[in-house]
């Protein structure tokens, strides 16, 4: 499972057999059941999570109960809720395992430190938060220019496996509709 990590990492850094040692020392793993919760609204994001398998939701609750769900991560892919981690104020996000998940997790100080300690880890830093940048900006964008069809288009097109693994509840909170409106849309395909 930490063979993922590995090979994460090496993707996006060149790192040396030590770094990568120092590196790995920070992550730990943890086993997590379906729609155990890692975060809740207030709580300060004090961890960021790799997914070695399973998957990981970022949601949001309005004042009136209805979820809305920014990210999706599964295996592969880092998650956290990133406004927290970084600011350090109270997180408006919840982060839940939607699946039964397997994860490494680092904290936010231990992260920090291998900005301090492994100069590459800057690099890989930078990464993070441009692929952060670019998924949160096309989100916003799909949300300000395309109607309901073109979202599921678009989401069929990138990200299937959403469809696939995922509730319907949940592809509709991702896509900010309505589960009925969900169901018409996958007629029409």
């Amino acid at each position: 499972m930490q063979e993922q990590l590995v090979l994460y990492i090496k993707d996006k850094i060149s790192v040396t057999d030590n770094e990568m040692e120092t590196i790995l020392s920070y992550f730990k793993p943890i086993a997590l059941k379906k729609n155990e919760l890692l975060l809740t609204n207030g709580q300060f994001s004090q961890k960021t999570f790799f997914v070695a398998k399973g998957c990981l939701r970022i949601f949001f609750i309005n004042k009136d109960g209805q979820e809305s769900t920014r990210y999706f991560a599964f295996e592969n892919q880092f998650a956290t809720a990133l406004v927290s981690f970084i600011t350090s104020e109270p997180s408006e996000e919840f982060i839940q395992a939607v699946e039964d998940t397997e994860i490494y997790y680092i904290t936010h100080k231990d992260f920090y430190h291998l900005l301090d300690i492994v100069p590459k880890w800057e690099k890989f830093y930078r990464i993070y938060l441009e692929i952060a940048y670019i998924t949160n900006t096309k989100r916003l964008m799909s949300f300000l220019v395309q109607d309901a069809l073109e979202k599921y288009r678009q989401l069929l097109k990138e990200n299937p496996m959403i469809v696939r693994r995922l509730s319907n509840k949940m592809v509709a909170s991702y896509l900010n509709i309505s589960q009925e409106t969900l169901s018409r849309l996958k007629s029409k395909l």
